[in-house]
């Protein structure tokens, strides 16, 4: 494969990445918007479930000290495309400003705990309904 080539997969590899971390962030604004404004979707179990788990998985690299396996691979692939970790398009650069701070570890840490409590906090405050809803009983008249 050409250098041009690795780049792309590791813009690819950032974009999954800042998905990733969205889907964390915006759906836990998303779950408190919608307990306001009384969406359904957000008594969903399963969304609920895989948004827990993403987040645990995130909590425990931290306190583990496990670097994320995204950025590993996209380290990698920016070293096989010969480009800085964030990369030379305006996207990855993009990608970097939001992900990536200056910052000790321990922020970092603090942060995505307190994440993962806030999101915990959520099921109990906005449990998940795990029952089927009722039909309506029909009317034979």
């Amino acid at each position: 494969m050409s250098n041009s080539t690795f780049g792309i997969l590791a813009d690819f590899v950032a974009v999954l990445h800042i998905a990733y971390a969205g889907t964390i962030v915006l759906g836990l604004f998303l779950i408190l918007c919608g307990y306001v404004m009384r969406w359904n979707w957000v008594y969903n179990p399963w969304l609920r479930s895989v948004h827990l788990i993403m987040i645990l998985i995130v909590v425990a690299e931290a306190w583990l000290g496990v670097t994320c396996p995204l950025t590993t691979w996209e380290i990698e692939l920016r070293n096989l495309a010969d480009q800085p970790f964030d990369g030379h398009s305006g996207l990855a650069k993009s990608i970097h400003f939001l992900l990536f701070f200056d910052a000790p570890w321990w922020v970092f840490t603090a942060c995505y705990t307190v994440c993962g409590f806030l999101i915990i906090l959520t099921l109990v405050l906005v449990p998940p309904c795990w029952k089927k809803p009722q039909e309506p009983a029909q009317q034979i008249w």
